[in-house]
């Protein structure tokens, strides 16, 4: 449904301009039992090219590492993505259940999920370490829960217009291009952040990172930069980043105390830093600033006099 929403190119823009034709996916694809089995098969043998292999949710290998839990045509869909992932000239993983595991693989992780090629953040996953598309390159991650639909439609975009080595990866697989700068980068509450403004949900000042467990500070993405239907995103609706397109998400896996709520060190400093910092000299910076008195707590003074 993400997908459905892309803005730039759009998907009409996408077909119809770029040529690429969507031979299926659940949504919108017609064929049904014996034709898509067909279709597979096509693939498979060659019959029918297929130039870009696009995977979205976790490959289940349960129970027994059988794949059984999860069955496509009659087959264990993980078979079919070996298959379908060895013919093919590019592989993508969408979403974080494809990119990392996702939530279906926080432990213990019953139905023995993985991702593509990392489950979390140890490379490997369900094609291997080495695993490399015929067209050179190992699986393209394009995380988050969802991701950004012109995060999708601009990589196939590269792929079909023969620009895809252009697009430097990084360690995880993730285009630099949406995964080099950080969440924060462009986040309506920075400055609070500085000045180590507390806010919450539903408030429209102060920074979601001490209180309320948001995670944009250490999460590479441009959610901030290409806004989410061109108008907002998480933090700007007063919602704390969740990182979901880092290779740890979900984070902690889902324990207590974690989700929606900044775990604390001697019970008011956060656990975790800000990426590239020191703890003892953020925890020396964070005191200061919470000392010092605040534009914020200047603005009320100033309006109380």
């Amino acid at each position: 449904m993400s997908f459905l929403n892309a803005e730039e190119p759009t998907v009409y823009e996408l077909v119809n301009d770029f040529g690429i034709n969507i031979l299926w996916h659940p949504t919108v694809g017609m064929e049904m039992g014996h034709q898509m089995d067909k279709m597979l098969k096509d693939l498979v043998s060659g019959d029918l090219a297929l130039d870009i292999f696009v995977f979205e949710g976790s490959i289940i290998q349960g129970p027994n590492n059988t794949g059984k839990m999860n069955l496509f045509t009659e087959r264990p869909m993980m078979e079919w993505v070996k298959e379908l992932a060895a013919v093919a000239g590019y592989v993508v993983a969408i979403g974080d259940c494809a990119t990392w595991g996702g939530i279906p693989a926080v432990e213990p992780n019953p139905s023995e999920s993985t991702g593509m090629q990392f489950l979390k953040t140890a490379k490997g996953g369900f094609l291997g370490a080495d695993f490399v598309s015929k067209g050179g390159l190992p699986v393209i991650n394009i995380p988050g829960c969802p991701a950004h639909p012109d995060w999708v439609t601009q990589i196939l975009v590269a792929i079909a217009a023969g620009r895809i080595d252009d697009i430097l990866i990084d360690e995880y697989h993730r285009p630099k291009t949406f995964f080099s700068s950080y969440v924060q980068t462009g986040c309506t509450r920075a400055r609070h952040f500085g000045e180590k403004i507390d806010g919450g949900f539903g408030e429209r000042q102060g920074c979601l990172f001490y209180e309320v467990g948001c995670r944009g500070p250490m999460t590479k993405a441009s959610c901030n930069r290409i806004l989410w239907n061109r108008q907002s995103s998480k933090t700007r609706a007063s919602h704390p980043c969740l990182g979901c397109t880092e290779p740890g998400f979900p984070h902690h896996d889902l324990a207590k105390g974690t989700v929606f709520k900044t775990p604390k060190t001697l019970g008011f400093m956060p656990k975790e830093v800000p990426d590239g910092e020191g703890k003892f000299s953020y925890f020396v910076k964070a005191a200061v600033a919470k000392i010092l008195p605040t534009s914020k707590e200047l603005a009320v003074e100033e309006t109380t006099k």
